[in-house]
Order: structure tokens, then sequence, then C-alpha cells
């Protein structure tokens, strides 16, 4: 794990390895008494959750204070590995399934996780204002904006203009074509693993 975060992300710093290593006992830990990941892929917990998440950082580096939330987080991803990466900015991690989300509040107190603030709540009833609203497949990208663009603000500081980011798979041709911007990343590009073939970033600038 350590090789291939270092090999990807060279510049992290002492601390941010000491808390990229402990994600995977906390979490082997915690699957035992909550379903956060499925028994299957627990063993692929690095590549698939931990990475996967970090993928985001090639294609923003969030400005220092940026203001982020994580939409239907369920066991942290990709809130909690970006938190880690970015100290400085604000994370929020929202989620309607309570038990989820005492362990993501649990495994950011053994982090001293600062920067996040996990909430047991429907994306429809939350009102705060963001910079960036994350997504890993929670929906289809058009029905995600029209829940989330109210929680987006028209504010932006950072080299991308406010929107969503979202990690998403398959075909995005008929989800994105009501959209006059956006921009797909394939995470093959910068992490040629197997897993991340099919795998894609979308960005969707609030509009």
């Amino acid at each position: 794990m350590l090789i291939v975060l270092e090999k990807y992300f060279p510049n992290l710093s002492q601390e941010q390895i000491q808390k990229f290593n402990k994600l995977i006992p906390l979490y082997n830990y915690w699957n035992l008494k909550v379903n956060l990941i499925s028994r299957k892929d627990i063993d692929n917990l690095f590549i698939n959750h931990i990475l996967h998440s970090l993928a985001i950082v090639y294609t923003i580096r969030f400005r220092s204070s940026t203001r982020i939330l994580d939409v239907g987080t369920g066991g942290g991803f990709p809130g909690i590995p970006l938190a880690i990466f970015f100290p400085d900015c604000n994370f929020t991690l929202i989620d309607s399934i309570g038990k989820k989300i005492d362990v993501v509040k649990s495994i950011c107190d053994e982090l001293s996780l600062s920067n996040v603030n996990a909430i047991n709540d429907r994306v429809e009833s939350h009102n705060d204002k963001y910079d960036f609203v994350l997504s890993r497949a929670v929906a289809r990208m058009d029905k995600l904006y029209e829940l989330v663009k109210k929680n987006i603000s028209p504010t932006s500081s950072n080299e991308k203009l406010n929107g969503i980011i979202s990690l998403k798979g398959g075909n995005l041709e008929d989800e994105l074509k009501d959209f006059k911007e956006n921009n797909v990343f394939n995470i093959s590009e910068s992490l040629p693993h197997e897993f991340f073939q099919t795998k894609k970033i979308v960005y969707i600038p609030y509009q």
C-alpha cells in the first residue's frame, strides 16, 4: 500500500502516511460490525476504495479552506481519503444511514481528522452551501445535479468553477446529454490498474 501511495502521491507528509496506514485495519475492524463494504470487496479496500477516492486528486487540487460535501458517503468514500490528502479543506460527509455515519465519526476520531463533519441526514433536507459536491455512483448525474444544485455556492475560489465531481463507471452519454458543460476524466490514464479501466471522474460546473 505505502509503495503504491508514494509512487502516485510522492509529496505526502509522514502524518498523512501514518493516517493512510491506519485506514485498512480500521475498516477491517468496523466492517465486521457494520456492513460498510461488501465482504468480498474488503480485501480490495486499498485499490477499490482508497485509491479510487484519491483519483480525484488528479482532476483538481483543492485550495485551502475549500468547502466540500460528500453525498451518500456510506463508509466514508471518497470523503475520508480526500480529507487526509487535503487537511486544510473542510469536508462534510452526509448519509441517511445512521449506523454508517456513526462508524465514519469513529474512524475520523481515531485518525484525528478535525476537518471532517459527518451528518446523518438526507441531502434533500440539507441546505448548506459548498464549493464542490462529491459523490460515488450515488445517482445519475442529471438527477444528482437537480438534487444538490441548491448546495453549490455560485462564488468560486478554485482553479475550477464550483460544481459536482463524481466517481462513475459505464456509458455516461445519456445522463450527460443535457449538460452544456461537462468534463470526463478516465482514471486509468493516471492510475494504470485493471480496476480503473472503466472508471471515470465526471466534473460538472455550476450551471
